[in-house]
């Protein structure tokens, strides 16, 4: 059986070829309903499959992305990626999403590879150490924006969430009631969230008149917060409250208490900067803070697209503000 061409489907709808190429790149501005119709239903009863290759090659486009998130296993990652590929769905556009476990060369590699795809643009939540192939891209003009963390030293189009101004809210809240041995755990401070985060308890804090002690900031590695949690609770004055900086530190941070039978709200007040889905069903329901994740999404995938089609000219930077959702883990006063 011969294959359906484009000539075929205009013959069917008595219309021209050019008026079935403006309808599949969706270009109805001089089409009336009536020929929408005929040229969708001839479409239809051929079977007639568009070649997005050729389509491509003559547009210079491929209506694809790149999403690169630095770890797949934050809930941030998956949910901002899921509302960008909604974004892109709606707007004809598709996205190919890689994990690069916080590894430069595995992001290196997927951004050179992802050129060579040609995508037309990428999503990227930086590691911070391709500093030449961030540039680089700036410089050539093609478009990125980069999601959830700054790189310091690119001037480059950014959507991040307010994080030292929502740990600030998290950590006075820890303090009108009554706390003023708070604690922070977090990862390494090799990304700008965690960087901020930390900047927001200190300022807290210092806005309180409370001593910062050292003792009482952990940032360190997943597989080391056990050991840094017990040394933390073994001090002669153990923090009262604690802040963790991300969900992975908060599971760290449960399975301490849990080893210790530690009562959340009851011995320790605890906040946890990350969404936890099932923050509200826990035996005391957990304070969090909650980053608009959706909203976050459709920004960077509405930035992108609009880059790709040569809307964007400055650099521009999107600061989200987040929500302090005020639970049991965190409502007891101290005296």
């Amino acid at each position: 059986m011969a294959k359906v061409t484009m000539a075929d489907v205009a013959k069917e709808a008595g219309v021209s070829k050019s008026t079935v190429s403006q309808f599949l790149n969706k270009r109805y501005e001089y089409m009336g309903e009536d020929t929408k119709r005929k040229v969708d239903e001839a479409i239809k009863r051929l079977g007639y499959q568009p070649n997005y290759l050729a389509r491509s090659l003559k547009q210079k486009r491929t209506s694809m992305i790149g999403i690169i998130v630095a770890n797949i296993m934050h809930r941030l990652s998956t949910e901002v990626s899921r509302s960008i590929e909604d974004y892109c769905h709606e707007h004809d556009m598709q996205a190919i999403l890689c994990n690069a476990d916080d590894n430069p060369e595995k992001e290196r590699k997927y951004i050179e590879v992802l050129r060579a795809k040609q995508v037309d643009g990428l999503i990227i939540f930086p590691t911070g150490q391709n500093m030449d192939l961030y540039e680089n891209m700036i410089k050539e003009g093609y478009p990125v924006v980069f999601m959830d963390r700054k790189v310091e030293g690119l001037k480059a189009n950014t959507v991040v969430a307010a994080n030292s101004e929502a740990t600030v809210e998290a950590v006075s809240h820890f303090i009108s009631n009554g706390h003023k041995r708070i604690a922070i755990a977090t990862q390494p401070l090799s990304i700008s969230p965690r960087v901020d985060r930390l900047h927001g308890y200190k300022q807290a804090l210092i806005e309180a008149e409370i001593p910062l002690r050292q003792e009482y900031m952990i940032h360190t590695e997943i597989k080391n917060m056990q050991e840094e949690l017990e040394k933390l609770f073994s001090l002669k004055q153990p923090p009262t409250a604690l802040f963790a900086g991300n969900d992975l530190a908060f599971l760290e941070v449960l399975e301490f208490f849990n080893g210790k039978r530690l009562k959340i709200g009851k011995d320790v007040a605890l906040i946890v900067f990350d969404n936890i889905p099932f923050a509200h069903l826990a035996e005391t329901p957990v304070t969090t803070i909650a980053q608009p994740a959706h909203e976050m999404g459709q920004q960077a995938a509405e930035l992108l697209l609009k880059q790709i089609d040569d809307e964007v000219q400055d650099v521009q930077e999107y600061v989200f503000p987040c929500e302090l959702l005020i639970r049991e883990s965190s409502r007891r006063k101290v005296e």
